[in-house]
């Protein structure tokens, strides 16, 4: 049988690795297979973690067995935060695997590869993968080659240092800042309440418990699955709420009043803060003009991408960018790592609060003012005929198509772009009105609907 090559298959990593549901495509043979071909692949000792899902255990042990027959030996850095793996593999020079699939609902599981300098590993890496998977060119070695697996428990506190050197730790500590966090049930149950504590905060945690059910509340940090954390932030006694998803890769925040932050708005607060003359961001088309009007008056130039981080985090080191990240309160803040990590976000928040002595609310009034909606429609066509339809609808139109559709209008923007991880289309909608940016959002998910019933 003639060996096939990359026109001959499907893609399985998509925009964050592989994902699905476990004994349903997600099964324990293919996840097994998949180690065999990550094992070949790299050659070499891996790290290995996952998040508080309940299959993670089942997904791990799979892809593990996998990985061993390969002849890789293997590190076991159990349940820890993707940021907190990835640094692991940094600082080790290592690559690594982690069992997660971040925000999506508890069904799903994910297999995410991660080169050694700590990055997600780049798309012709994830081909080459799936080349040794679709043909089965699987390395077997012999029983007495087989890797061995390891375990170390000295990667949090590796992480949390690690973050903590990036920041005016003694300025922040001599604040004694109160601070609410909601770990979402997810992976920073321990990490981030460790790391609060260490910076001198006062610490008051919800849902820090590992659930792989997310029962508390959805694994995803919008506003609606925040009202916990939003309801106590109201009380008026705490100076900072903040909330990560179930890999804790992002950190959204509520002021201390109880206003929700769009990620948005922490994004371009901390280019705003750190940005110099002559330096690049990078972002995806998918965030806020808010940065492009910072970055023109910081003399900075802005480079924009398509959607999703490690698209992002590529990008900034060939452009040698220290900053950028994504509306969805993902920062990649480069001195530290070239990923999204919500507890260095967290805590380049603090020391803007520290440095300033200003309070969240004082803080998020000094970036433009900028609105963005955010909308999603189940996708029960292929892209590419959806796209055409939607065209036809537009008209004369002015377009970015850098990923999907963006279409600029007389009072903003909206971007249509299917999600590289759910079969849904996303719709973002722009203006520096709330409601319109609303009406703008609603509008083109109306005209999606009815274009997915034709």
């Amino acid at each position: 049988m003639a060996e096939l090559n990359e026109k001959d298959f499907p893609p399985l990593f998509g925009t964050n690795g592989i994902r699905g549901v476990p004994n349903d495509d997600l099964t324990v043979e293919f996840s097994q297979a998949i180690g065999k071909s990550i094992g070949t692949f790299f050659g070499s000792k891996i790290a290995m973690g996952r998040d508080t899902r309940d299959t993670g255990q089942m997904i791990f042990d799979s892809v593990c067995s996998g990985i061993l027959s390969s002849g890789c030996d293997l590190i076991d850095l159990g349940i820890l935060p993707t940021p907190a793996i990835q640094y692991y593999c940094k600082i080790n020079k290592m690559p690594g695997v982690i069992i997660t699939a971040s925000h999506n609902p508890p069904q799903f599981n994910g297999i995410k590869c991660i080169a050694s300098d700590g990055t997600e590993l780049e798309r012709e890496s994830e081909r080459k993968i799936e080349l040794i998977y679709y043909n089965k060119k699987y390395l077997t070695v012999n029983w007495d080659k087989i890797g061995r697996a390891f375990q170390d428990n000295n990667a949090p506190g590796m992480y949390v240092a690690g973050v903590m050197s990036k920041v005016d730790r003694d300025n922040i500590r001599s604040r004694n800042f109160k601070v609410v966090v909601d770990t979402g049930n997810g992976a920073a149950f321990s990490t981030t309440p460790t790391l609060l504590r260490e910076l001198g905060c006062r610490v008051v945690t919800l849902n820090a418990n590992p659930d792989g059910k997310f029962t508390s509340r959805n694994s995803e940090p919008r506003p609606e699955n925040l009202t916990e954390l939003i309801s106590v932030m109201k009380l008026g006694k705490f100076d900072l709420g903040v909330a990560h998803d179930g890999d804790a890769d992002r950190a959204v925040f509520v002021d201390e009043k109880g206003n929700f932050i769009d990620g948005d708005v922490t994004l371009s607060l901390i280019v705003k803060n750190h940005v110099k003359k002559g330096e690049k961001v990078v972002t995806p088309v998918s965030s806020s003009d808010a940065l492009s009007e910072i970055c023109k008056a910081k003399g900075a130039q802005l480079i924009r991408t398509r959607v999703g981080a490690p698209i992002v985090s590529r990008t900034m080191i060939k452009e040698k960018a220290l900053l950028g990240g994504e509306e969805n309160g993902g920062v990649i803040f480069g001195p530290h790592q070239y990923c999204r990590d919500g507890a260095m976000t967290l805590s380049l928040f603090l020391d803007l609060m520290a440095s300033t002595g200003m309070k969240p609310s004082e803080l998020i009034k000094t970036v433009p003012e900028f609105h963005m909606a955010k909308e999603s429609v189940k996708r029960d066509k292929e892209w590419s005929v959806l796209e055409k339809d939607i065209l036809k609808q537009l008209g004369d139109v002015a377009l970015d198509r850098t990923d999907g559709l963006k279409i600029m209008l007389v009072n903003g923007w909206v971007l249509l772009r299917p999600s590289g991880t759910e079969p849904i289309i996303r719709i973002y909608g722009e203006s520096r009105d709330e409601k319109t940016a609303k009406e703008i959002a609603n509008d083109y998910k109306e005209m999606i609907e009815k274009l997915n019933r034709h």
